[in-house]
Parts: C-alpha cells; structure tokens; sequence
C-alpha cells in the first residue's frame, strides 16, 4: 500500500513490489497465488483502516455517522487506491463483514430488511461520490484538450465564478458534513413515519 500510495496503482506489479521489498517477484506468489489475491488484501487493508469503534451507548445516527467519517478519512489516507476500492465488489471476508455492520446498525434501529438495504445502498452512493471526488475527483482529473480559461469563466460564467471558492478543498470538510447531515436527517424523518410490525416496515397513518 505504501508503494501505492506513493507511486500510483500503475506502478503496483509483482516485480516492482519484489524491488520494493527485497526480494525477487515469484517469493510473492508463495503469498499471493496470483495479482487478484493481492489486489484483495489490499481492499481489506482500506476496511481495516475504515473500521471505527463503536460505543454501545450511541444511538443509530451516531453509529452512521461514526461509519461516515472512518470511510472518508479511509479514502483520504488512501486517495492513490480507493477508486479502485470504490468499484470493488468488497465480497472478501472482511468486505461481507463490513457491509454486514452497516445493514446491522439500521436493522437493529427498526428498519425493515428492505428499508435497510436501500438505506445502505444511499449511504453508500453519497460516501463512495463524496470519497471520489475528494480523493481523485474534479481536480484530480482529466481535463479539456483546450479548457475554458478563468479569465473567461469570470467574464461569460458568472454563477460559477461567485461559486467557485468555495470548491477549494479547505470547504471540504464543511461540504462533507453539511451533506451527510441532511442524508441522516432524511433517513431519521423516514424512520420516524413508520411503524414496525413483525419485521415489516409499514407507513403510519
């Protein structure tokens, strides 16, 4: 991970990690069968970094929200690795594991299976977007062959012009929160207007 975080997932191979570690590249695969292995222990290297403890005495929101922050600060210590993190499966051990904590923390708050999976599955689309996008997003990325110069944005583009400090990463943070408290609201506010009754989730009336 080290390598990577240095030198790119591009520079990852068996024999420049064998160079790396100081030794020759086919001792790895007595490790690591093949690159896919690898690549795996790795993805399980980000979960371990992402994992957060969890205090009994906090409600639901805040375990959520405790999971929110771990994953983000796992993809910014790691920016080099997750887009690849972020469209992995994650059905390693560990990754079912991960995955399997979520979904616990919101069917123990009450929610339906069902309403637990879509939970989840939001959480994570705001998570893995917000992730990419600070860690090889917008700034980090490709751009225009011929891109439109600032000097024309402040004059033609007035809106994104007042807009654009604001894009810098000293508000990330803020963006961050700012979002993730409005997921959370919207999650609470569903979770209030419904009932449970034997472990199906029903509209109250």
């Amino acid at each position: 991970m080290a390598l990577v975080d240095r030198e790119g997932l591009e520079a990852l191979s068996t024999r420049r990690l064998g160079e790396e570690l100081g030794c020759e590249a086919m001792s790895i695969y007595h490790h690591f069968p093949n690159k896919a292995h690898l690549m795996d222990a790795l993805v399980d290297l980000m979960l371990a970094d992402a994992r957060v403890e969890l205090s009994p005495e906090w409600d639901w929101l805040e375990r959520l929200r405790r999971c929110a922050h771990g994953f983000r600060a796992m993809a910014l210590k790691h920016p080099k690795f997750f887009p690849y993190f972020a469209v992995h499966r994650l059905n390693t051990p560990s990754g079912v594991a991960f995955i399997d904590g979520i979904i616990g923390i919101l069917r123990e708050a009450g929610f339906s299976d069902r309403d637990a999976a879509t939970y989840f599955r939001e959480i994570g689309y705001y998570l893995t977007g917000a992730a990419l996008d600070e860690s090889a997003g917008y700034a980090q990325g490709p751009s225009a062959a011929e891109p439109v110069s600032n000097e024309t944005i402040v004059a033609s583009f007035k809106n994104l012009a007042a807009a654009a400090p604001f894009f810098q990463p000293e508000h990330f943070q803020a963006t961050f929160e700012t979002g993730l408290e409005m997921l959370l609201a919207g999650i609470q506010r569903a979770h209030r207007g419904r009932g449970v009754v034997a472990g199906k989730t029903t509209v109250e009336r």
